[in-house]
């Protein structure tokens, strides 16, 4: 009963708060509302985690009358938005997002009205160890970025007094979000999942869209078009399996699915499949998620940290235990998976060296890294399960952090271009560490991504993928020289820097300091999220247990790595602290030092000012040439995987027609 109650709390609170901001005109009311609704959400979340981990997977809102209620309330609910995305197709002159809407929506009622009654659902809930974990993501990460708005927002308007101040519909969007996020990682009936994936879907597009330019505009229709994509597949899907199989309950199709070699299953996780790497920004549809960053950047780390592309990667996660990597020549569902992931990491990372812009290299080391968990949960092991979960964790709190520093620092150096940020040290010190510890925590030890991926690629090595594992291995190896140069600029010292922190707003530094706690302590204790949270799940997931190997894999080596790890970054240094003796002198340059370590004397005698820029080897991995080789490659594999899929529907519809 506790569960339920809190369960409610997570998906109605934060949607009563959307509506209270909906209605609150003022920064004096609207910043009181965000924070208690930040707080009571966050608490709830923690609350639920508490009651939840180290027990049995709970199932929870039985079918019944109150379920049949809902069911109707949220196929009205979904008319209501087909007819608004037809609206506004047909008023941008968008008509692919009318088409689509106009797909999906009546296929699916049509189901619902003729067919749902024939299928019985006896969960429509389900709470396990990794729906818990992902609540805690969006309860916690996504209210500190709501919390982190209030501020951000009130020097958005001041940086863009020609954008439209639409504040208390921003803020309505934002918890919309969560309140949607929660049911979608909470829902086992994929009719009820897929109700909380369009919204996200449509909160996206008017997040994306929030200035009203003509690019944002343009980019929020590309999110909705290629989202409603995945939306269509989704829908399909359900009527596919509840048509033929009678279910709708995701726990009963993993459960029964497993080893399952009929058609069926393959043409259903396919399409559930296919619906998540839409989401997830996975090539070919990434240029979506690189489109979302013309909105405020609190959208941006929503977007990639705890909502929408998380949406992704969780249900393809979830669907792990009926992957598997196959053969080309029998197109199984984990082929596409890994093989889309493993491009899609590589690619995306190559893209990433040749940005300058801040929150484009972030977009595609998301797109990047979305791409490595769901080539992991492609594999169908455990072990690559594992990885996936923790990269997932780790990634959201990371990733979050980085983005609303980037923010905070172009509202107060007036760019997000790396090679501005020259001297952060002097101007933001405090920012200047917090984006430190982000940077460092993607890719440098102790921190738990780098432990993740050695996991990562450990899975692939066991599962004898030589193709993933040179794709994943020369990925890994890229993502070191976009981290490392911005890594270098932040950490350089310029002379003369005015320190000008104490503008930044205290709801901003309270967020960011959060952020930081969280990716320190989440390193730390991530062998007791892994012996308590993951291998019980993962054991019962995927039948009949782990092996003992496969246990001692997943946590004690992984514990002795930390520990070692740890224990290097604290006592080398303590090693050569005191002995030597610090001297200060003048920076070496090209030239003769002026004095001011600003200026050199140069050639013919001119006074040359110092100039450091990163090579960012644009020649090389140029984006456009990454982009469509990305497309190419990932087409190829769609069109094998969904031709062969189609062939197995065209058989099932014939022996329907058969029976009748």
């Amino acid at each position: 009963m506790t569960s339920i109650i809190t369960i409610l709390i997570l998906i109605l609170f934060p949607f009563l708060i959307s509506l209270i901001l909906l209605v609150a005109k003022t920064d004096a009311l609207r910043g009181p509302v965000v924070y208690i609704g930040a707080a009571v959400t966050a608490a709830a979340a923690i609350f639920f985690a508490a009651i939840s981990f180290g027990k049995e997977p709970a199932a929870l809102v039985a079918g019944g009358r109150i379920s049949e209620i809902i069911s109707y309330a949220m196929m009205g609910i979904e008319a209501l938005l087909a007819l608004l995305i037809i609206w506004l197709g047909i008023k941008y002159k968008k008509y692919l997002a009318s088409i689509l809407a106009l797909l999906q929506c009546p296929l699916l009622l049509w189901f619902e009205l003729k067919h749902g009654h024939d299928v019985e659902v006896s969960h429509n809930l389900v709470v396990d160890n990794f729906s818990v974990i992902m609540v805690l993501i969006i309860g916690i990460i996504g209210t500190l970025i709501c919390v982190y708005a209030v501020s951000y927002m009130k020097d958005f308007r001041h940086h863009h007094a020609d954008v439209q101040d639409r504040s208390p519909f921003f803020f309505f969007l934002m918890f919309a979000f969560l309140s949607a996020m929660f049911g979608i990682v909470l829902s086992n009936n994929l009719v009820w999942m897929y109700f909380f994936w369009e919204i996200t879907t449509l909160c996206s597009f008017f997040l994306i869209g929030y200035t009203k330019t003509p690019e944002a505009i343009k980019n929020s229709f590309r999110a909705l078009i290629m989202n409603l994509l995945g939306g269509l597949a989704f829908v399909i899907a359900i009527v596919v399996l509840g048509y033929f199989a009678k279910i709708l309950e995701l726990d009963f199709l993993i459960k029964n699915g497993v080893g399952d070699t009929s058609g069926l299953v393959i043409i259903v996780v396919t399409l559930l499949c296919f619906a998540g790497i839409t989401k997830a920004a996975q090539m070919p549809f990434n240029s979506w998620l690189l489109g979302a960053m013309v909105a405020p950047t609190p959208t941006s780390a929503l977007l990639h940290s705890s909502t929408m592309v998380k949406a992704g990667v969780f249900l393809i996660v979830k669907l792990s235990p009926l992957l598997g990597v196959g053969s080309i020549l029998d197109i199984s569902p984990g082929f596409m998976v890994v093989m889309v992931g493993a491009i899609t990491f590589l690619l995306a990372s190559f893209s990433a060296v040749s940005q300058s812009n801040a929150k484009r290299v972030l977009a595609y080391s998301t797109i990047a890294n979305l791409g490595l968990i769901i080539a992991c949960a492609g594999l169908g092991t455990p072990e690559g399960a594992w990885a996936a979960i923790m990269l997932i964790l780790f990634h959201a709190v990371t990733k979050s952090l980085l983005f609303l520093s980037v923010g905070t620092a172009e509202h107060n150096i007036g760019s997000r271009d790396i090679e501005d940020m020259d001297g952060l040290f002097g101007r933001l010190p405090r920012l200047a560490t917090l984006m430190i510890i982000g940077i460092a925590a993607m890719f440098l030890a102790p921190f738990g991504m780098l432990i993740s991926k050695w996991a990562a690629l450990q899975s692939f090595v066991d599962d004898s993928n030589v193709w993933a594992i040179l794709l994943i291995c020369f990925g890994s190896a890229v993502t070191l020289f976009y981290w490392g140069k911005w890594l270098g600029k932040l950490s350089g010292i310029v002379a003369n820097r005015q320190n000008t922190q104490d503008r930044i707003h205290r709801g901003e530094w309270f967020a960011l300091g959060c952020h930081a706690f969280l990716v320190i302590a989440i390193s730390l204790g991530f062998p007791f999220i892994s012996d308590k949270v993951l291998l019980p799940y993962l054991s019962g997931v995927f039948g009949g247990g782990l092996t003992q190997e496969q246990s001692l894999a997943l946590s004690s080596d992984n514990m002795f790595i930390l520990v070692v790890l740890v224990a290097l970054i604290i006592v080398l240094p303590l090693m050569f602290y005191g002995r030597t003796r610090k001297r200060i002198v003048p920076l070496y340059m090209a030239g003769a030092n002026e004095g001011d370590n600003l200026t050199f004397r140069g050639a013919m005698d001119r006074d040359v000012p110092v100039s450091l820029r990163n090579w960012y080897m644009e020649g090389i991995f140029k984006e456009k040439l990454m982009n469509k080789i990305g497309i190419i490659t990932t087409c190829i594999i769609f069109a094998m995987s969904l031709t062969y899929i189609a062939s197995l529907v065209t058989y099932f519809i014939k022996m329907a027609g058969g029976e009748a």
